[in-house]
C-alpha cells in the first residue's frame, strides 16, 4: 500500500496539483485518492471532530448493508431464468445463456452457483453502466464547480440496479440513471442538498417514461419481456387482478396456493432484482441499526403505518377489490416493501432530521405506501411514489418540529 501511496502522491504533484496541466481534473484523481486512502489533510487549528463517522465510512457501511440483497438478486435471477428454461420458455436465446453455455453451466434451478452466475451476467452490466452514465455526470458536475466527487453516489450506484427489472434494456439504465442523478441530486446542489432519493428518482422517471419495461403491473418473470418473451404479472398485480370465484380461496388462498409466504419471505419470487428478498433486506438492516446508520424511528414507524392501514383496510374489506382483504404480513413480503422501508426511507439526505419528524415522516410512509397500493389499480405498488412524495415534505415536517419545540420552550422559560 506505500508503493501506492508514493505513486498517488507522484501524479498529484506532478499532473492535479494547482497549475498542473490536469488541474480540472482533481476531482477525478481526489476520487480515487480518498476511495483507497483517508484524506491527507488536517486542519492547523482546532477541529471539533466529536466522533469517527464520516460521510465515506456511513456510505460504506450501507454499501455492506446492500450485501444481502446483491447475493439473493443474482441467485434468484437466474433462478427464475432457470425456472422458465425448465417450462420451455422461447425467448431464452439471449447472449446470457450462450455464456452459459461456454461456460459449460446447465440451465438447472437446483444448481446455486449456476443461477448465481446467470443472475451476475444480467445484474452487473446494469451496475456497470449505471456507474459509467450516473459516475460520469457527477463527475462533468464536480469538475465544474470545482469541488470534490462525493462518496454519495457509492450508494446510488449500488441501489439503482436492485430496483429495476432484470431484462431492463441498458439504454434505459443510463437515461434514468443520468436523470436521476441530475433532476434528483446535482440541480440542487450535490451530495446533502437534494430533497429527493437520486435512485427513486431514476426509477420513477423510468416508470413513466417506459412502463413496459418496468411498470408495477407487468416486469419480466424469467426473460425478455418481448412479443415472444417469457413475461406475466408480479404477485402484487396478480393479485389486484384476482377475483375469487364462489366458495373458491381468497386472496391469500391464492398466494399461498401459488407461492407461499416463506418463499415469498425469502424471496424466490419475480420482481425487481433486489426488492424480492424480506430476508435479505432484514439482514442489511440489522447492520444499520447495530452501526447506528439507519433510523429504527423510521423503520419502526413506517412498519406501524403500513400495519394500521393494511389493518384498517382488510377490516373493511371488499368484494372488487382483493387487495382491500391483504394482510399486514403479505403487504411486506411483496413488492419493495421491505427495500424500500429499509434502504430508500432511511435515506440520511432527503429523510426528515428530528427525531419526532422521523416518526411522522416513516408513519405517513408506512400508510401511503399501503393506500396507493390498494386503492391505485393501475399502480399495485406504492413504496417507491410515497417515499418520494414524502421526501418533499421532509423538510416542512422539520420545520414545524422545530417551530412547535421553540414555541414549548419560549413558554416554559416565560413561565419560569
Amino acid at each position: 500500500m506505500k508503493f501506492l501511496r508514493n505513486l498517488l502522491d507522484k501524479q498529484e504533484h506532478l499532473l492535479f496539483k494547482k497549475g498542473a496541466k490536469l488541474e480540472k481534473l482533481f476531482p477525478l484523481y481526489e476520487a480515487g485518492d480518498t476511495f483507497f486512502f483517508t484524506p491527507g489533510d488536517v486542519t492547523k487549528n482546532a477541529s471539533h471532530v466529536r466522533d469517527a463517522v464520516d460521510l465515506k465510512r456511513i456510505m460504506t457501511v450501507v454499501v455492506v448493508a446492500l450485501f444481502p440483497a446483491i447475493a439473493m438478486a443474482m441467485y434468484n435471477t437466474g433462478l427464475q431464468m432457470h425456472r422458465a428454461a425448465a417450462g420451455g420458455a422461447a425467448a431464452l436465446d439471449t447472449w446470457q445463456t450462450k455464456a452459459m453455455e461456454a461456460m459449460g453451466l446447465a440451465l438447472d434451478p437446483g444448481n446455486v452457483w449456476a443461477c448465481v452466475v446467470h443472475g451476475a451476467l444480467y445484474y452487473l452490466p446494469i451496475l456497470i453502466v449505471t456507474l459509467a452514465v450516473g459516475g460520469g455526470v457527477e463527475a462533468v458536475f464536480s469538475i465544474v464547480r470545482k469541488h470534490d466527487i462525493n462518496e454519495g453516489f457509492l450508494v446510488t450506484w449500488m441501489l439503482f440496479p436492485l430496483i429495476v427489472p432484470a431484462t431492463i434494456p441498458l439504454w434505459q439504465v443510463a437515461l434514468g440513471i443520468a436523470f436521476g442523478v441530475f433532476f434528483g441530486k446535482e440541480i440542487f446542489g450535490g451530495t446533502g442538498m437534494n430533497i429527493l432519493n437520486p435512485a427513486l428518482t431514476a426509477r420513477a422517471f423510468l416508470f413513466f417514461a417506459y412502463p413496459g419495461q418496468i411498470s408495477g403491473d407487468k416486469v419480466w418473470i424469467a426473460a425478455q419481456t418481448s412479443p415472444d418473451g417469457y413475461s406475466g404479472a408480479t404477485l402484487l398485480a396478480d393479485s389486484a387482478a384476482y377475483h375469487a370465484q364462489a366458495g373458491g380461496p381468497g386472496v391469500v388462498g391464492m398466494l399461498e396456493a401459488k407461492v407461499g409466504w416463506m418463499n415469498a419471505f425469502l424471496g424466490t419470487i419475480p420482481g425487481s432484482m433486489g426488492e424480492t428478498s424480506t430476508l435479505a433486506c432484514l439482514l442489511g438492516a440489522v447492520l444499520l441499526l447495530v452501526t447506528g446508520v439507519g433510523s429504527w424511528r423510521i423503520m419502526g414507524s413506517l412498519a406501524a403505518g403500513s400495519f394500521c392501514a393494511a389493518t384498517l383496510l382488510s377490516s373493511v374489506g371488499s368484494t372488487t377489490n382483493p387487495l382491500m382483504n391483504l394482510p399486514f404480513h403479505w403487504h411486506v413480503v411483496l413488492g419493495g416493501w421491505a427495500f424500500g422501508a429499509v434502504f430508500m426511507a432511511t435515506d440520511p439526505v432527503s429523510a426528515a432530521q428530528t427525531n419526532k419528524g422521523k416518526y411522522i415522516y416513516g408513519f405517513l410512509i408506512g400508510v401511503l405506501a399501503i393506500f396507493v397500493r390498494v386503492l391505485n389499480p393501475a399502480y399495485p405498488e406504492g413504496m417507491m411514489l410515497a417515499i418520494l412524495f414524502m421526501n418533499v415534505f421532509a423538510a416542512t415536517i422539520d420545520h414545524y418540529v422545530v417551530k412547535v419545540n421553540i414555541r414549548r420552550r419560549k413558554a416554559r422559560y416565560a413561565a419560569s
